[in-house]
């Protein structure tokens, strides 16, 4: 980039920057936010505390103040359900928030089992107390890597509520999928390349838990919406795994597409009235067209939410740092380690920010910018798996004003604190990193 250009934007930056010193600074978002329904808050890697922190207090003032009414995360479902079931005090909840947060504990485990989670977990519960079923604040997962822990969860369930038939049905899909080892990689391959498919055993699954639910209608509580999502979520992996050994960017598509399902049928079960707090890697609540991600044909959640219900209705707010470390592993299923993230490369969208004021900043964002609006610049994203030496390739070239409403900056970030988790061996490398 040349200096000039470079200087320019430096300028442009330092004169909209606000400064970010404690929570009551996050205040200018909550106001920017206004009365939109759907705000999507980011992260540039699953592995910083301030920016778990950070979303932490930004959710706190939008259920106090703006009566958000859930929280949606980047989470597999039956985990991210023992949460919800533990802050509203759910019959089959587990004793502390400790023994909830050990539910995650497939690779990468730290992403939710850590301290930082586990703080907005106490708070959340403490939150719930005494108020009705319909005041209370639940948590969910939007992720679909769950196929198996969720046909489990879909079969205890109709062994207390389901008729005989309903449970066959999930006893064949079981079967069907049993003969992998619980690799979605070994499956993926054996569907789509020999037809051995199990695709029409989890939509008949689907639909017929979707069906139970509908004629329940509002008699249907929180544990029949589960086993819905349940089925969901083995349809939605069912199609990954098939999907992913041929084509990378549609299996990306499949999963995203799979998120912004979830959250209809959520504000659909929760109601007109309801607002919804999502969590998720930038590269998945950052608008996809405003990166290269559209060229390969790419979508995500930030671009279907804003498609599905209208800008003027969606607030997406982008986290990021200059440097700092991260927890992240070397390669995939490798353990955890606090790594260090290396000052942003020049010209990049973190090193403008950091030379428009060496500080934690927030910038509120506007399509009609007339620089940050049109200017594409490299993002970093971090994945699960990082190497610090190959730094050059975590950027994403993007219009930083057309991917997000406003943008979280934190200088110096810290690595987050994981709880000790004995994490499940993992698959193959079949996932993306975010």
């Amino acid at each position: 980039m040349e200096k000039k250009l470079e200087d320019a934007l430096v300028q442009h930056i330092g004169q909209r920057a606000l400064p970010l010193n404690g929570p009551d600074d996050l205040d200018v978002l909550v106001q920017a936010i206004g009365d939109r329904k759907y705000v999507l808050l980011g992260e540039a890697s699953h592995g910083t505390s301030e920016f778990y922190q950070l979303r932490t207090a930004l959710t706190r003032k939008l259920i106090e103040q703006k009566g958000f009414s859930l929280i949606a995360v980047e989470g597999d479902w039956p985990s991210c359900f023992e949460v919800n079931r533990y802050v509203k005090r759910l019959p089959q909840a587990k004793s502390t928030a400790r023994d909830v947060l050990a539910d995650f504990d497939r690779w990468p485990s730290w992403m939710w089992a850590n301290e930082e989670v586990e703080e907005l977990v106490h708070w959340l519960r403490e939150h719930n107390e005494g108020k009705s079923d319909a005041g209370q604040v639940g948590f969910y997962g939007l992720d679909l890597y769950s196929l198996w822990e969720s046909l489990e969860a879909i079969e205890r369930y109709l062994r207390e509520e389901g008729t005989p038939e309903q449970l066959a049905l999930a006893q064949q899909a079981f079967a069907c999928f049993d003969a992998y080892d619980r690799e979605g990689q070994n499956y993926g391959v054996s569907a789509a390349f020999y037809g051995e498919s199990c695709q029409d055993d989890v939509v008949k699954l689907l639909k017929a838990l979707h069906d139970d639910r509908a004629r329940r209608g509002g008699a249907s509580g929180e544990e029949a919406l589960s086993a819905e999502l349940n089925a969901l979520a083995a349809v939605g992996a069912e199609d990954y795994y098939r999907t992913m050994v041929r084509h990378d960017a549609e299996s990306w598509n499949i999963r995203d597409r799979h998120m912004a399902e979830v959250l209809r049928r959520l504000a659909d079960h929760h109601g007109p009235d309801a607002k919804i707090i999502v969590w998720a890697h930038n590269t998945h609540i950052g608008d996809a067209r405003a990166t290269d991600m559209a060229a390969d044909g790419m979508v995500n959640v930030g671009q279907l939410v804003r498609e599905a219900h209208g800008e003027a209705d969606v607030f997406a707010i982008g986290f990021g740092t200059y440097r700092g470390t991260v927890i992240a592993a070397s390669r995939w299923g490798a353990p955890l380690a606090a790594m260090p993230v290396p000052a942003a490369q020049p010209g990049s969208w973190e090193a403008l920010v950091h030379r428009a004021g060496a500080r934690d900043q927030i910038l509120l964002l506007s399509q009609e910018d007339p620089v940050l609006g049109h200017e594409v610049l490299g993002h970093r994203a971090i994945g699960v798996v990082y190497r610090p030496s190959y730094e050059r390739g975590n950027y994403v070239p993007s219009v930083m004003a057309r991917r997000y409403d406003a943008f979280v900056h934190v200088d110096e970030s810290h690595a987050l604190r994981p709880l000790t988790i004995q994490s499940a061996a993992p698959e193959a490398e079949a996932a993306p990193q975010f």
